[in-house]
């Protein structure tokens, strides 16, 4: 593999491949990918690091009201700063969302941690993201147009219903205003809200020089992006066969090796921890998708249904063949805005009869909690739920096996009444001696906290205009401006998301429901025929059900419809489930919709995001055609374990 320097670039000269290392899929990830990532044994041109979710924002946004030199991630500046010289030495440039609310702000701590090491320092700042000021203009022109006004993507309320609670507003930006800041050659971009999948499309661009009109590349750094954007969840993290995995120290972050055409290898650094093989970038690649046809950016729409893999050697796969088409005219608003309160609290049930007794207790919560609201002339509280976790940590050796002996005991409310949260949170350790025996104390009093929600919507581009600036200081903690730019779009849209078709009754090659009485039937759980990855979308959980063989992913197709999964999770999905086939990767999409009890920190469900509903679907057990479950190879199959029937 050839690979031109870094000088080649900056002259204008195209690269042959160009390394792209991600460090971070969110903020609290491992502090140390960093420094890994920059010193491992591969040469990286540039590392993506991801800190934001929707719900940070606001955090941000409050942070930035107190203190107008906050609002923005720290963790970056600590992670970095240490490794400022290694960053120059080795001509790596890093781009990253951890400007928050306040990207200039973060800039400063970064020009000053230079100063003190004496490292000249050219940061690239993204900004225009924050909208939250011309929301009520935005809302009172789209009215006047005509047009719908910042209705919410997933249910088509009014924006008027939420505006006055309003805590932070931003849009999301492609790669367009990163792209233009790389032309000045900065040492780390630091953005606002862009799209995980933006920031590394722009240095791909950047060394490329694709266009605009290049929308199969394009929609190559578009899935490179959603590869690597969620860390070592690509690199063997959250991994369904995790027994394969020879290892989790030092876990490898994901590394894409591009070429000029688009097609990539996806690997991690030598010898570092961690699985890179196919099973793993599927389970990524399915990770929060919607419709797989139009996979929606603001730079391009991809086609994850075009997605080519195979095995490139140990801990590398090769992709190719994804086909893109033009984006469309609209932008997404990440709006955030207070909604209630919440309050959680636990204790543990243990010995005989764990379970009945936790029943017990919940019960009697549920009606000492109700009557002690009565009598504060309060109404019942708009949502509760009861949850009974458990394994087993209180009796250890003593207790019987396969007798589950603990059960933790969590109940949760919601209101937008405070009052009675405070009242909630007062009765659980009431309780704590008027009950079932052998409970054990996990905590005080529970905890109040504030809910904030997250509202989605579409607007023009033209409303919410990119700019960047860049600054540089060189031996100074005062920088200086070098370039700006303002009003910056994507011209090229236009283009239309076509709605994927949902395929309960897809054609197959071998009709196995018609084959069943012609060969011998083994009851297994679908672990046996599949590996899987969950997420959420806001109300909605993912299930992305991934087969082992051709013929399994045959079977599934006939056998683990909408409907099916519909049954199965029962009263945890609210809304309808909607199926979609991804047969180039022998993957099956199902959503979920109103299945997390409204989502992010709404949420009263101990897994808010989805990610264990993949185990729980994994674990149903079907009537298999043994042709089926032999065509699965050796290497492809399920580790032992609690596998059998």
């Amino acid at each position: 593999m050839t690979r031109q320097s870094k000088g080649s670039e900056a002259t204008g000269r195209k690269v042959d491949v160009l390394r792209i290392g991600n460090a971070g899929g969110y903020w609290g990830d491992d502090p140390a990918a960093l420094r890994r990532q920059m010193e491992g044994p591969l040469q990286l041109d540039y590392i993506s690091i991801d800190f934001l979710a929707e719900i940070t924002m606001s955090i941000l946004q409050k942070q930035m009201a107190k203190d107008p030199k906050a609002g923005y991630a720290r963790d970056f500046v600590t992670q970095v700063s240490p490794l400022l010289q290694t960053m120059k030495e080795k001509g790596i440039r890093i781009i990253t969302n951890a400007g928050g609310v306040n990207p200039r702000a973060c800039a400063q701590a970064l020009f000053e941690a230079a100063h003190k090491q004496g490292v000249s320092l050219r940061v690239a700042i993204v900004e225009g993201d924050n909208v939250q000021a011309q929301l009520g203009t935005i809302y009172e022109n789209e009215k006047k147009a005509g047009q719908p006004a910042l209705l919410n993507m997933d249910d088509g309320r009014d924006f008027a219903e939420i505006k006055d609670r309003v805590l932070s507003a931003n849009a999301y930006f492609g790669s367009k205003p990163v792209l233009q800041a790389l032309q000045h050659e900065p040492d780390i971009v630091l953005c606002g809200r862009v799209t995980d999948t933006g920031i590394t499309l722009a240095a791909l661009m950047h060394a490329f020089g694709w266009s605009e009109q290049d929308h199969n590349q394009l929609a190559h750094g578009i899935v490179a992006g959603h590869i690597i954007e969620c860390g070592a969840q690509a690199t063997g993290g959250n991994f369904t066969d995790w027994q394969k995995v020879p290892h989790f120290e030092n876990i490898g972050f994901p590394i894409v090796e591009c070429s000029a055409d688009g097609s990539f290898v996806v690997t991690k650094h030598p010898g570092s921890g961690g699985l890179v093989n196919v099973q793993t970038i599927r389970e990524q690649l399915l990770y929060e998708m919607g419709e797989p046809e139009s996979y929606i950016t603001p730079d391009v729409i991809a086609d994850f249904s075009s997605i080519q893999l195979k095995s490139d050697g140990a801990d590398r796969v090769a992709v190719s063949g994804v086909r893109g088409r033009k984006a469309t005219d609209l932008l997404k608003l990440s709006i955030s805005y207070e909604d209630g309160f919440k309050s959680s609290g636990a204790l543990v049930l243990s010995g005989p009869d764990a379970v009945a007794k936790a029943n017990c207790m919940a019960e009697l919560f549920w009606k000492k909690l109700n009557s002690d609201l009565q009598f504060a002339g309060l109404s019942p509280l708009e949502h509760t739920r009861t949850e009974r976790i458990g394994a087993d940590s209180t009796h250890g050796p003593l207790s019987p096996s396969g007798v589950v002996s603990e059960v933790l005991l969590r109940l949760a409310a919601r209101d937008h009444d405070i009052n009675k949260l405070k009242i909630f949170r007062k009765v659980l350790p009431g309780m704590i001696l008027s009950g079932p025996s052998g409970v054990a104390v996990t905590g005080g009093a529970p905890v109040i906290s504030e809910i904030v929600s997250y509202w989605p919507a579409l607007v023009p581009q033209h409303v919410a205009p990119a700019s960047y600036v860049v600054m540089e200081a060189s031996g100074s903690a005062t920088p200086v401006e070098v370039a700006s730019e303002e009003n910056i779009c994507w011209s090229e849209t236009g283009g239309v998301a076509e709605r994927s078709p949902s395929d309960d009754a897809n054609q197959v090659p071998v009709d196995w429901e018609a084959r069943r009485g012609e060969m011998p039937l083994k009851r297994v759980p679908l672990m046996q025929l599949a590996h899987a990855r969950s997420g959420d979308k806001g109300d909605t959980a993912n299930i992305g059900l991934i087969a082992r063989s051709q013929a399994a992913f045959d079977y599934l197709q006939q056998t683990v419809t909408a409907s099916f999964v519909k049954e199965r999770f029962g009263e945890m999905c609210l809304g309808q489930v909607r199926r979609f086939s991804v047969p180039n990767l022998w993957s099956l999409n199902f959503l979920l919709d109103h299945s997390l009890d409204g989502g992010g920190t709404m949420s009263l469900h101990i897994d808010a995001q989805g990610k264990t509903y993949s185990q729980a679907l994994l674990r149903v057990e079907v009537l298999v055609p043994e042709p089926v479950l032999e065509s699965v190879s050796p290497e492809m199959r399920a580790p032992s374990g609690e596998l059998s029937a």
